[in-house]
């Protein structure tokens, strides 16, 4: 009689007659062997591009039944953001879910120990998207979105060879002690998320604006436009990474942190070669160490460790003054092999902008690219004001060409005598070497100055 069943279930399923409904799931038969005859058994997939319908009251309960230490009262901007990740942007919320458990331990910890609210953890999601080497358009980089003088202030290496701001536990170090000191000069966490985005001057500027009120939603319209949705996406998000499973937002293949530990190898030393004598793998090297721009230890005359693999951390050390020496070798080889290059001396020279300047002209002046001048002075966009001060560093011979090519000198003839007009960016010294036989303490001398300083327009004796 089983076996009679077994077949009518088979046939039925086989004729599409029958059907056995999952919640978000459709069903498929495999067959399995039992004596000799097959018998159907369902073997439930997921369909993860279902998408189940929600109301706003149904939300509001999840929200209403949620333990958090962040304020969080559902409204229509806040919902309408949840619509978003879960209708409207489901890839994107699938990205942050696989990487979060990459991340999410690591913030765990570090909140603890700031005995800060762990919901904060969301902020990195809005910041970068989970993503450690996220760059901005205007310069900000990292899991937390540093700019680079905000990263400074609160310790973050920042050079051409090292930035701290791609370092996932310096950066969440640094942004949780920047977090903290905004909660203590606001003493409510949601202005110091808005003043995390847009800056404590900005959301002083707004409680004033608002009349003293001190609640994001009581200076929300007198907030800049970014930051009015920066706090509903971190709430929305909040709701949607704890009822991800209510949305079918289902995960086929979660990504999952790389265990690691610290180690010292010195200084002056390539990931590359470093994997060369370990057998390890350079894109797990340079996984685990992204603030390493160059892929390359440099010597800055301290203590610098890198991140390795946790199963190689005890032969690393066992191995350690072996695997130094080789370093070292690499390095020397790699010295012996460059060609020598003359010394070039270098000029630093700076420039005060004026009326009618912008970047091409200044670089064409002085005959260096628009992306050194930013390079040089940590600007992130063609934008310079009148009066600030633009820093310039040419080697010899482009120092020689423009000044060769600067203009002739502003001479000119009255009753003091020789009279000569100081123009954009020269020096004492510039002026000396245009004006053949005028010496920087003769010009000092004719014009009763003390110190090196002067300004574009002002008049010099030189005869």
């Amino acid at each position: 009689m089983r076996e009679g069943f077994l077949k009518n279930v088979l046939r039925s399923l086989l004729a599409g007659i029958l059907f056995l409904p999952a919640a978000n799931a459709q069903d498929q038969v495999t067959s399995l062997t039992n004596g000799g005859d097959s018998i159907a058994t369902i073997a439930p997939y997921y369909d993860y591009e279902h998408i189940p319908d929600f109301t706003y009251e149904e939300v509001e309960k999840r929200i209403a039944a949620m333990n958090t230490d962040m304020p969080f009262e559902l409204n229509e901007t806040i919902f309408a953001f949840i619509n978003y990740f879960t209708v409207r942007n489901r890839d994107y919320t699938r990205m942050v879910l696989a990487r979060q458990d990459m991340f999410f331990p690591m913030f765990d910890e570090a909140l603890e120990k700031h005995s800060m609210p762990e919901d904060i953890k969301y902020l990195s999601i809005i910041e970068s998207g989970l993503n450690p080497e996220a760059r901005s358009r205007v310069g900000a980089s990292g899991l937390w979105q540093f700019m680079p003088a905000t990263g400074k202030e609160f310790q973050l290496y920042i050079n051409s060879h090292v930035d701290d701001r791609l370092d996932p536990e310096k950066s969440t170090d640094a942004a949780l002690r920047y977090l903290k000191a905004l909660n203590r000069r606001f003493n409510n966490w949601e202005l110091a998320l808005a003043a995390y985005n847009c800056g404590p001057g900005n959301v002083n500027k707004a409680i004033r604006r608002s009349g003293g009120k001190r609640t994001f939603w009581g200076i929300y319209r007198y907030l800049p436009r970014e930051t009015r949705s920066y706090i509903p996406q971190f709430q929305a998000i909040m709701y949607v990474l704890r009822h991800a499973e209510e949305h079918n937002l289902i995960l086929e293949e979660p990504a999952y942190a790389m265990d690691f530990d610290k180690i010292s190898m010195g200084a002056e030393f390539t990931l590359r070669d470093l994997a060369k004598h370990t057998e390890l793998c350079l894109e797990d090297l340079e996984y685990l160490n992204p603030s390493l721009l160059r892929g390359e230890v440099p010597d800055f005359k301290k203590n610098m460790t890198i991140n390795v693999p946790k199963y190689m951390h005890a032969y690393i050390t066992e191995n350690q003054s072996r695997l130094v020496d080789s370093l070292m070798v690499e390095k020397e080889r790699y010295l012996a092999s460059k060609p020598d290059e003359p010394e070039k001396p270098i000029h630093n020279l700076t420039y005060r902008v004026q009326s009618g300047d912008f970047l091409g002209k200044i670089a064409q002046r002085y005959g260096v690219s628009v992306s050194q001048l930013k390079s040089w002075n940590n600007l992130y966009s063609n934008t310079i004001r009148i009066g600030q001060v633009i820093h310039i560093h040419q080697d010899h011979s482009t120092f020689e060409k423009s000044l060769a090519s600067s203009e002739q000198p502003a001479v000119s003839q009255n009753r003091a005598g020789k009279m000569y007009t100081v123009q954009p960016g020269d020096s004492l010294w510039l002026i000396s070497r245009k004006l053949e036989g005028v010496t920087i303490e003769q010009l000092k001398k004719l014009n009763n100055l003390n110190t090196n300083q002067i300004k574009p327009g002002q008049k010099l004796i030189i005869g």
